[in-house]
C-alpha cells in the first residue's frame, strides 16, 4: 500500500478539537526526502525555576571536570548526570535599594543590564525565553507556554514574584495554574459536551492515520496518545476528588489545583509542558515551581508533616534544625526535576530521544534567600539541545561571570545570534 507524505503540522481532529502529532518518521519534507534521512527534530528550551534560593553549603560542589562527587541536594542527579551540566559561578548584579525577591524571579531570564531599569527599579527588559521564542514561534502554534504551580489564591504579592517571564517593561507573559485550563489551551477544545475524553473525539481519524503510518510511527503514536490520556486522566481524578472535598465542606470550595499533592501539581504541569514540546505546539517553555516570598503555609505532602514556610526559613539557616528542613526541600526540587528529566529521555524522536533535543534548566534567580544574593546561581541544564550542549560534567566558572553568557549562549543554540545581551562578556565554550 502506498503510504501518503505527512506534514509536521498534521493534527488529528474530531468534533471541535485538534491535537497535535509528535515528530513521525513519517514527515518528510518532499518524495526525495523520503529515500534520504529521517526530518531532523526541533531544538527546544525550557526553564524550571524554584523559589527562595537554595541552601549553599549543600548544593555547591567541591570538585570540577567529569568526575566530580556530587553533593547531598544534588544526589537524584546520578542516574542521569551524564545528561546533565552543572555550571557554577554564574552571576547577577543585584539592584540596590530594591526588593531582592521581586528581582529574582522578575529578572532570572532579563535580558537587561544592571543599569537598565524598568519602571518597577529593577533590570527589567525582555526575557530571553521571548528572545527565542521570537525566532521559534513562527513555527509552532504557541510560540511559547508559561506555567506556574502556585496554589495560592490570596494574592498576597504583585506579579513580579509569580512570574519569570516577560514581553518588556510592563508586558508580563502571565503562567498559567489550572492544569485543565492549559490542557484546553494547548489542544484547543472548543466542545465535547458528549464526550469524556479529548481523545474520544479525535480516535477515529487516528485509525484512518494506522494504514500510512510505519510500525514504528504507529508504536510511537500509541505512545503518544497513551500520554495525552495520562494526562487527562490526571486531572479527571483531581476533579473527582474536589467533587468529595466540596461535599464534606460546600462553603470552602477548592479548586482542582489546589486539590493534588505538591509532586502530584508539579508533575502534571511538566507532562503538560511536555507534551507540548513533543507535538511542536511550542519549542520554549516555562514552569515556575513555586511563587517567590509568598508566605502563606504550604504543604508538601510526604516530606513534612506540617504546612511549611519556604520563606522565612531561608532566613532561618542559622538554625541548623530549620537549615536541614530547607535542605530536603531543595532535594524535593531536584527530584521533581530529575522525574521529568527521565520522561524526556523515555521519548524517541528520530535517532535520539526529546532530552537529546531539548535544553532543560533548572535555576534560581537568588543564589541564598537569606542574604538575598545573586552570585553563584544554581544552574542545572539536563539535555544536548540537538548536540549544542557538552553534558556530564561540571564546570566552574571565573568568579563574577555573567550568567547573561548563559542567556546569550542557549539563545545562539537555537538558532538566535545576539553580540550582546544584558550585561554579558561573551559565549559559554560548553554551549556550540
Amino acid at each position: 500500500m502506498r503510504r501518503n507524505k505527512l506534514t509536521r503540522r498534521s493534527v488529528l481532529r474530531g468534533s471541535g478539537v485538534a491535537i497535535a502529532l509528535p515528530l513521525l518518521e513519517s514527515m518528510h519534507h518532499s518524495k526525495t526526502a523520503q529515500a534520504g534521512p529521517l526530518l531532523a527534530a526541533p531544538r527546544r528550551v525550557a526553564f524550571f525555576y524554584i523559589p527562595n534560593g537554595v541552601v549553599q553549603t549543600a548544593w555547591n560542589l567541591a570538585e570540577a571536570g567529569k568526575d566530580y562527587d556530587l553533593s547531598l541536594t544534588l544526589k537524584p542527579i546520578e542516574s542521569v548526570r551524564e545528561n546533565m551540566l552543572v555550571l557554577s559561578n554564574l552571576d547577577r548584579i543585584k539592584v540596590a535599594g530594591t526588593d531582592g525577591h521581586a528581582q529574582a524571579s522578575t529578572c532570572w531570564l532579563s535580558s537587561a543590564a544592571p543599569d537598565e531599569l524598568s519602571p518597577a527599579g529593577y533590570p527589567l527588559k525582555r526575557t530571553i525565553d521571548q528572545i527565542i521564542a521570537d525566532k521559534t514561534g513562527l513555527e509552532t502554534s504557541f510560540r511559547s507556554l508559561e506555567l506556574s504551580c502556585n496554589p495560592y489564591e490570596d494574592n498576597r504579592e504583585s506579579i513580579y514574584f509569580d512570574n519569570i517571564s516577560w514581553f518588556g517593561h510592563g508586558h508580563v507573559a502571565r503562567s498559567l495554574r489550572d492544569p485543565a485550563e492549559v490542557f484546553n489551551r494547548l489542544f484547543r477544545i472548543e466542545e465535547h459536551a458528549n464526550s469524556s475524553s479529548v481523545l474520544d473525539l479525535v480516535m477515529e481519524d487516528a485509525r484512518s492515520l494506522q494504514p500510512q503510518l510505519s510500525k514504528l510511527d504507529q508504536h510511537k503514536l500509541a505512545e503518544y496518545t497513551q500520554a495525552v490520556r495520562t494526562v487527562e486522566q490526571q486531572i479527571t481524578r483531581v476533579q473527582r476528588r474536589q467533587d468529595d472535598i466540596s461535599k464534606l465542606n460546600p462553603t470552602t470550595p477548592i479548586k482542582p489545583w489546589q486539590a493534588m499533592r505538591r509532586d502530584e501539581f508539579i508533575q502534571v504541569m511538566g507532562d503538560l509542558m511536555i507534551l507540548a514540546l513533543q507535538s511542536d505546539l511550542t519549542r520554549v517553555a516555562t514552569l515556575m515551581t513555586g511563587p517567590e516570598r509568598w508566605g502563606s503555609p504550604l504543604n508538601v505532602e510526604g516530606w513534612f508533616e506540617k504546612p511549611i514556610q519556604h520563606h522565612s526559613w531561608t532566613h532561618g539557616q542559622h538554625n541548623e534544625g530549620i537549615r536541614k528542613q530547607l535542605e530536603r526541600l531543595d532535594l524535593f526540587h531536584i527530584e521533581q526535576f530529575v522525574h521529568l528529566v527521565k520522561k524526556m529521555q523515555m521519548i524517541k524522536e528520530g535517532n535520539g530521544t526529546l532530552l537529546d533535543n531539548t535544553a532543560f534548566m533548572l535555576g534560581s534567580g537568588l543564589s541564598s534567600g537569606e542574604h538575598h544574593v545573586c552570585n553563584n546561581l544554581p544552574t542545572l541544564i539536563a539535555g544536548r539541545c540537538g548536540g549544542a550542549i557538552q553534558t556530564g560534567q561540571h564546570v566552574r566558572y571565573a568568579e563574577g561571570t555573567p550568567i547573561a553568557n548563559l542567556w546569550r549562549s542557549l539563545a545562539k543554540a537555537m538558532g538566535v545570534n545576539q553580540k550582546t545581551i544584558g550585561d554579558s562578556t561573551g559565549l559559554i565554550n560548553e554551549i556550540a
